[in-house]
Order: C-alpha cells, then sequence, then structure tokens
C-alpha cells in the first residue's frame, strides 16, 4: 500500500508548473478563439522520483502527459498502461485515474490539462498510449520547443495574443501527433532518394559555384542522366534548380544582412557585381538593390 509520505504530487529539483487563474480560463471559455482549445495547467517535471497522483473523481480537463525519458504508469478506469522514453498519454476528463513514476527509472514528463469545445476532434488520439519513434524525421526537438514555446508566453501574462497564440499551439502540438505521418514527412529527408541528396549536395555547395560536371561526378552518374532524372523530378535542369538556390541564398543576404551587394556576388561565386545583379534581376524581377529595400527592416 503507498502512503502518502512516501510519494509526492509535485516538489522536484528543477519543475516548473503553471497554473492559470479561474478568471483566465473563464476568458478563455468564452473567447471565439480559445473556446476552441485551451490550456488550464502546464509544466514539466524532470526525473520525477516518487511522482504520484490519484483522482477517483477524475478531472475536468483531459491531460497530456508526454514522457521525455526514464519510465512511469497510468491506470485509468481500472486499465493500467506503462509509460517509457517517448510516450504519450491523453487522460480523458472526468475519468478515474492516477498516475506515478517507477521507483527505479523515474520518468522525466511534459505535461499540460487543456479543455475546449474542439477536444473531441482529438478522440482517436485520448485514452491509448501514443509512441513516438525515436528517429529524426519525428521531429521530438520541434515538439519540445513548441511545449517551451507556449510555457514562455504564458509565463508573460494572459494578454488576448498570448492566450490565443498558446491556443493555436496547442492544437498544432496535437494534430503533430494526430497526423504524425504529415507532421514526419514535412520533415524528412529520404537518404534513399537521390534527388534530394542532390538537392542537399548543391545547397552544401552554394559558395563553390559546383558545376554539372561535379555533381555528375560526385554521384556518380552521367550527365545526360543525372539531368533527366533530375528533371523528371523537380521539373528543372539540375543548374536552373542549382541557380534558383543561390538566388534564394542571395536573398537571404541582401534581406537579414549588412553585405553589401559586391560581398554577396563574390560570396556566391559570381564573376562580378554586374553579372550577380544581372542574374538576380533575371530570377526575381527586380535589382538587388531594389529587393533590399523593399524587405530588409
Amino acid at each position: 500500500m503507498i502512503r502518502d509520505t512516501d510519494v509526492i504530487a509535485e516538489g522536484f529539483k528543477g519543475e516548473k508548473a503553471i497554473v492559470l487563474p479561474y478568471s483566465v480560463c473563464n476568458y478563455q471559455a468564452l473567447n471565439n478563439i480559445t473556446s476552441k482549445l485551451h490550456i488550464t495547467h502546464i509544466g514539466y517535471y524532470p526525473t520525477a522520483k516518487k511522482h504520484y497522483r490519484d483522482r477517483q473523481e477524475g478531472c475536468t480537463e483531459y491531460i497530456l502527459i508526454y514522457c521525455e525519458k526514464g519510465r512511469g504508469w497510468i491506470k485509468q478506469d481500472e486499465m493500467l498502461y506503462n509509460l517509457s522514453r517517448n510516450d504519450l498519454y491523453i487522460i480523458p476528463k472526468n475519468t478515474t485515474h492516477s498516475y506515478g513514476s517507477k521507483a527505479n527509472d523515474p520518468w522525466s514528463i511534459y505535461w499540460i490539462h487543456f479543455q475546449g469545445t474542439e477536444a473531441s476532434l482529438f478522440e482517436n488520439i485520448i485514452g491509448q498510449i501514443i509512441h513516438i519513434n525515436d528517429t529524426d524525421s519525428n521531429k521530438h526537438t520541434d515538439r519540445f520547443q513548441l511545449f517551451e514555446s507556449i510555457y514562455k508566453n504564458l509565463e508573460m501574462g494572459y494578454s488576448p495574443e498570448n492566450l490565443e497564440y498558446t491556443s493555436f499551439c496547442l492544437q498544432y502540438f496535437l494534430a503533430s501527433i494526430k497526423y504524425s505521418a504529415q507532421y514526419e514527412e514535412s520533415n524528412r529527408i529520404k537518404h534513399d532518394n537521390i534527388i534530394q541528396d542532390i538537392i542537399m549536395f548543391m545547397k552544401d555547395n552554394l559558395e563553390s559555384n559546383i558545376s554539372l560536371d561535379e555533381i555528375s561526378a560526385h554521384f556518380n552518374y552521367s550527365k545526360s542522366h543525372l539531368i533527366n532524372l533530375f528533371k523528371q523530378k523537380t521539373s528543372y535542369p539540375p543548374m536552373v534548380y542549382y541557380n534558383q538556390l543561390r538566388m534564394q541564398r542571395a536573398c537571404s543576404y541582401l534581406q537579414f544582412t549588412l553585405l553589401k551587394i559586391k560581398e554577396i556576388a563574390f560570396k556566391l561565386n559570381f564573376y562580378d557585381p554586374f553579372h550577380f545583379s544581372k542574374a538576380f534581376t533575371k530570377e526575381m524581377k527586380m535589382s538587388p538593390q531594389d529587393y533590399r529595400k523593399k524587405y530588409q527592416k
């Protein structure tokens, strides 16, 4: 039997938590945007040794628990679920439940209490363990950063803009779980896809002025085969695509740096500023000077 002195609900070293005031929660329930989905509590418990919660009457909000590492368990309606690294579980509202960390390997968890009129849109990921495979394409870091963005905005106060922003972020967070395949695809680099590899090679060499011969040699293809394959997949010949990427990089330099146009031209391996300006104007339908005036803030 677990004694109260054996376990704790909170108070872990390095923990952080925000409980939104009732008045703010009431405002969110009435706001056209946040009423659909909003956060009432949010936090992070690292290495939560002896963590334990027991709610026989359930909770009026849904509770999301995302296990970053370690192990824990959730008991809901007499069903026991064991969670470990990269497991996520959403406890339905108004259901009897308890949960806690494993004694020999206590979990670190991100957690969110939420509610809203459209929470049922995510019912197919509620009340079951969702395991997120440990691959680069699953973007665990992106989800954690999104959580941090939500937390930091709420930490800055409860302005309507902050609350609406966090509502949209929560929708995106849940959608990344419900539509995991689509979420992963948006960031997946398919290493078995030669076209993706060629494009990455181009991007890594935008300031080296590589030639079609060099690209072909690097991938051990004949030039004709490379051109046909690349054009079939992208609708562009390789060198046209490469020059588009160079112009994209040039736009970034013009908008976000103080580099002179002459410096950008040489950085991207153009023969001189005149040839750079001519190529840029042809592609972007405006000169580098005009582009900088229009977009640099």
